[in-house]
């Protein structure tokens, strides 16, 4: 049990590392852009 912790932590602090450079990389934006586009495109506005 105690081994399973661990690794669920240090997977968490993996993603929340990879999180913090995508971020700073500029990349959340360039997703919330794509997904403002995929969305007009569903509704067919664009």
């Amino acid at each position: 049990m105690k081994k399973k912790w661990i690794l669920q932590v240090i997977l968490l602090v993996i993603a929340g590392v990879f999180i913090f450079i995508g971020v700073n990389r500029g990349e959340a934006a360039i997703v919330l852009n794509k997904a403002i586009r995929v969305c007009l495109e569903c509704v067919g506005l664009k």
